[in-house]
């Protein structure tokens, strides 16, 4: 059952509003210089609804990333294995994705980053990525599982995807993300029919 916050209307409201000014702030200046009362001004809320939902800022920057994240993932199309899709396509758009939100996702994923981010992007891309190989009815990723069995090749998939969006944050995000996904893509392949 959803927790009362996330289903109340005024609270989601609230959470919205301060992971908005977040996302605005953090286009701005580094996430190390925004404090709590630039986040509550901008959102237009006061500090006491900010406890209500969050810690601190990086824990604004966690929900608000792994927010982003997932509205990505869900709104992607499921490819199956033997559609002729354009897959390469689809993982263009998620490092277009990253790199629209560089700032956020290289002050989440860099050395002093967050373990929780970092723990929930490998999870959320692994069950993607089980989809997938697995087959589905549903055309999207809307309605991928909480959980998923062990399956290790998604698992060495996911990490070798994330690792590569946390190099390519780190180096500044050279090339186009289709270029990207371009050269990665024979890789995850490879991989992926080798553990299947």
């Amino acid at each position: 059952m959803p927790s009362p916050q996330l289903t109340d209307p005024r609270s989601r409201r609230s959470r919205s509003a301060l992971e908005g000014a977040l996302l605005e702030l953090i286009e701005e200046r580094d996430l190390s210089q925004i404090s709590i009362s630039d986040v509550t001004r901008r959102a237009a809320v006061n500090r006491s609804t900010f406890y209500e939902h969050y810690t601190d800022v990086h824990d604004l920057a966690a929900a608000a990333g792994t927010e982003l994240f997932d509205e990505l993932i869900a709104a992607a199309h499921v490819l199956l294995p033997q559609q002729a899709a354009d897959p390469a396509g689809a993982l263009a758009r998620v490092f277009g994705h990253v790199a629209a939100h560089a700032r956020l996702y290289r002050a989440l994923l860099d050395a002093d980053g967050s373990a929780r981010v970092i723990n929930h992007l490998h999870q959320r891309i692994a069950i993607a990525i089980h989809v997938h190989l697995a087959g589905t009815d549903s055309p999207t990723h809307a309605d991928d599982p909480a959980e998923i069995p062990h399956d290790p090749p998604a698992a060495l998939l996911a990490g070798a995807l994330l690792g590569t969006i946390m190099d390519w944050l780190r180096r500044g995000c050279p090339g186009s993300p289709e270029d990207l996904a371009a050269r990665i893509w024979p890789h995850l392949v490879g991989a992926g029919s080798a553990g299947s």
